[in-house]
């Protein structure tokens, strides 16, 4: 069977693979269960940033605003090491974890950045930060090897 094909060339993941597409919208749902959205779209954002997934970065600095984030942290999510007192300690603490999670190929989870994680969040919490950072990492890989537009966002 001949694979649907987007207007970029490339399948479209979600009719293609329906049930592995509504399988990520489940985990990522149940991942952003109980956290503070600021926080979630915050994960997503920088680990958007590292992938460079300009659909994605587009569509979670649209929901942030949606959401009421100001403009300076958004412009600074990046470089928040730089702009520490723009996040607080719990919002450091994910944004190192998604970091040394989406770029867990170059030195694995370093052990004071899942220690730092794990003082900020509950058991309960924390497993839901890595699960919400596993799925936009997710994210990130299906809009990228479908070659999704930023700016073509339809939810």
């Amino acid at each position: 069977m001949r694979a649907r094909v987007a207007e970029n060339g490339r399948l479209d993941f979600a009719k293609s693979a329906p049930k592995a597409f509504r399988a990520l919208v489940g985990f990522d749902a149940a991942a952003r269960e109980g956290l503070d959205p600021a926080l979630v779209e915050l994960i997503q954002i920088r680990a958007s940033h590292l992938n460079h997934c300009a659909y994605c970065l587009h569509m979670h600095t649209n929901d942030a605003r949606r959401a009421g984030e100001c403009e300076d942290r958004l412009h600074l999510v990046a470089v928040w090491r730089e702009a520490p007192h723009f996040f607080t300690d719990r919002e450091r603490a994910a944004l190192a974890l998604t970091e040394a999670v989406t770029l867990v190929a170059d030195r694995g989870v370093p052990a004071d950045v899942y220690a730092e994680a794990a003082a900020h969040f509950d058991d309960t919490e924390l497993a839901r930060v890595l699960a919400l950072i596993f799925a936009i990492n997710t994210w990130n890989r299906v809009a990228l090897s479908t070659a999704k537009v930023a700016g073509t966002d339809t939810r």
